[in-house]
């Protein structure tokens, strides 16, 4: 741990499991202050009583599918009044389907989770994060935003949007000397894949999305990785 690093704050979606969860382990024990957020306030607060040793750990009840969750927990991040070291927007949503099957609605639904909230998140959050100078984003996409596959339907245009996003923003940010990186997962194991009959060994540990993610993190500053893709070693779910 670097006590250097406890003035920093990390801000990460979706904290409380699966990648998020290992995010905030990493980036925690190395020293970083963290804001995290969750629609669960149990498993928030669960998160809390089990890591949160050195009171380093902000804690915050949103659903980032609504817009006025965002802007709540944006708020609350600003008003710990601590410089943004990193923004990993984290926070999504997955309903397997077909376009053409699809109930009404689903794609709004994704949309909102796996788009807008990162969307929302880092406009409300960018100013803070730009006079840093030395700042990094990430947005956790999917394998999915680069290969359509069957049964991905909305999912999968969400996640094609939020790549869109994500290499926009890259663009937009060289000049502030803000990193930006997609992080592209394929299958990994997380409650996403809950009751399905495929071996453990088949899917990506969450933690080493988090170590490889942390990895791009500590790069110098005249390095960035724009995309970080990661998948299975024997393929593709």
């Amino acid at each position: 741990m670097n006590p250097a690093n406890n003035s920093k704050l990390v801000v990460i979606s979706g904290g409380s499991k699966g990648i998020g969860r290992a995010l905030v382990d990493k980036f925690y024990n190395a020293g970083f202050t963290i804001a995290t957020c969750s629609r669960n306030i149990n498993e928030l607060e669960s998160l809390k009583s089990e890591l949160d040793l050195e009171k380093r750990l902000h804690i915050f009840q949103a659903d980032l599918a609504n817009k006025s969750d965002v802007c709540a927990f944006a708020d609350y991040v600003l008003s710990l009044n601590l410089p943004i070291q990193v923004l990993i927007n984290n926070a999504g949503k997955f309903l397997p389907g077909e376009v053409h099957l699809e109930e009404e609605g689903v794609l709004e639904s994704q949309i909102e989770t796996n788009l807008y909230s990162a969307y929302y998140l880092t406009r409300h959050l960018i100013e803070n994060i730009k006079s840093q100078k030395s700042s990094h984003i990430f947005n956790v996409c999917s394998i999915a935003s680069l290969i359509a596959y069957a049964n991905g339907g909305s999912y999968t245009i969400s996640k094609f949007a939020l790549y869109g996003f994500s290499k926009a923003l890259r663009e937009e940010m060289k000049n502030h000397h803000v990193k930006v990186t997609s992080v592209l997962p394929g299958a990994t194991l997380t409650s996403s894949w809950d009751g399905v009959d495929i071996p453990e060994e088949r899917f990506i540990p969450a933690e080493d999305v988090a170590a490889l993610m942390f990895n791009c993190f500590e790069v110098s500053d005249r390095t960035v990785v724009e995309d970080l893709l990661i998948r299975p070693q024997l393929g593709d779910i």
